[in-house]
Parts: structure tokens; C-alpha cells; sequence
């Protein structure tokens, strides 16, 4: 990857009972740079799509490489949200 410190990404596992069924992953900081001035508010950090139901976002198409959270001042919050997709 060409995103400074990239590292291992989390294990993520999606539920679900149908492989059939896809799912978007996306990571954001919405703290960026610092609490006190969010000036880069919702910071992509990962990003992944067609994750089929049952697995995991190994299985599914990585966007965004994932950045590995480096917060230089204050406490951050980091945000995964999972979205059912209408199809792949």
C-alpha cells in the first residue's frame, strides 16, 4: 500500500445466513485531526465491498486499504458501519 502505516487489518466477521447477501464495511475517524478541530471530518480509514454474508471482509473487495489509526492529539473515536448491499 502506498497509504502511510498501513498494517494487518482488523478481523472483521459478518453474520448473516446467506452468501448471497453482500455487505459494505467502511472505517472512518470522524475526530480528524483532533477533537477540537475536526477540520477533516469522517477520515476514510478503510473501505470494503461484496463482502458475501457468513464471512468475513477478507472475502470482500478492499477500496481503501486499511490505515492503521495513529492519532496525534486527543482522544478520537473510530466508527465501523456495515451496510447491506442491494446487490454486488
Amino acid at each position: 500500500s502506498s497509504r502511510p502505516w498501513s498494517c494487518t487489518s482488523p478481523g472483521i466477521e459478518v453474520g448473516g445466513n446467506d452468501m448471497r447477501t453482500f455487505y459494505t464495511l467502511v472505517m472512518v475517524d470522524p475526530d480528524s485531526p483532533s477533537p477540537s478541530d475536526p477540520n477533516l471530518r469522517e477520515y476514510l480509514h478503510w473501505l470494503v465491498t461484496d463482502i458475501p454474508g457468513t464471512t468475513g471482509a477478507a472475502f470482500g473487495q478492499e477500496v481503501m486499504c486499511y490505515e492503521s489509526p495513529r492519532p496525534t492529539m486527543g482522544i478520537h473515536r473510530f466508527v465501523f458501519v456495515l451496510f447491506q448491499q442491494l446487490g454486488r
